[in-house]
């Protein structure tokens, strides 16, 4: 990933709390020279391992449970917000016009080994935890328990846990860092209606004097 300094984020609670709130993560793999690209809402157990551990589950039917006999190296990506950014938000516009259009975004990139494990304990647990986190702004949640035990049982048949050991992880938080404050924070206002959640990052990650 092209990484200039002033967009690297490495501080790891930030790059947890960016996981935790965006979890549809893209997960990628290379068998046989070809890229096995999946799309996998996971969990963050920020105590495991050195680094943290994500889990989660895939069909048996996916040609990746089948590669997954043996651990493999993996790239999983997650993508928090973003919104286009018009030059005419910027002061030079007005003043000399040197001011082209760009894209302020968040992601988060990780590396690590993916195994599958066939526990069923394990796979419910998985799924108890993410239905909790998900369902919680239901007025009545769902949970595992409102389903016939026999259902659920051949639905777990049907999918399998998967885990990533982190290896490493690095944030790209391209919020007009490289823009003058005064630029920053007219880019902040112009969002404040249609992205708030950019406004927010803009005025947060802009560097502090």
């Amino acid at each position: 990933m092209y990484l200039p300094a002033h967009f690297q984020q490495e501080n790891l609670t930030e790059l947890f709390d960016c996981i935790e709130a965006n979890p549809f993560a893209s997960v990628m793999v290379v068998h046989e020279g070809e890229i096995e690209a999946n799309h996998i809402p996971l969990e963050l157990d920020r105590s495991a391992g050195a680094k943290g551990m994500l889990r989660g589950h895939i069909a048996k039917a996916n040609p990746l449970s089948a590669l997954l006999e043996n651990a493999l190296s993996a790239y999983v990506i997650f993508h928090a917000d973003q919104a286009y950014i018009s030059p005419n938000w910027y002061a030079g516009k007005q003043e000399h016009h040197r001011v082209v259009p760009t894209w302020n975004y968040r992601v988060v990139h990780v590396k690590g080994m993916i195994r599958k494990v066939t526990d069923e304990k394990h796979l419910r647990g998985i799924l108890a935890r993410l239905t909790r986190q998900h369902e919680a702004a239901q007025p009545v949640p769902w949970k595992m328990g409102d389903a016939p035990n026999d259902f659920i049982a051949e639905q777990l048949e049907k999918i399998v846990a998967i885990e990533i050991e982190i290896a490493s992880i690095i944030g790209k938080f391209k919020v007009s860092q490289n823009r003058s404050a005064a630029d920053a924070e007219r880019v902040a206002k112009a969002l404040e209606t249609s992205n708030p959640e950019m406004a927010e990052s803009v005025r947060k990650f802009y560097p502090k004097e």
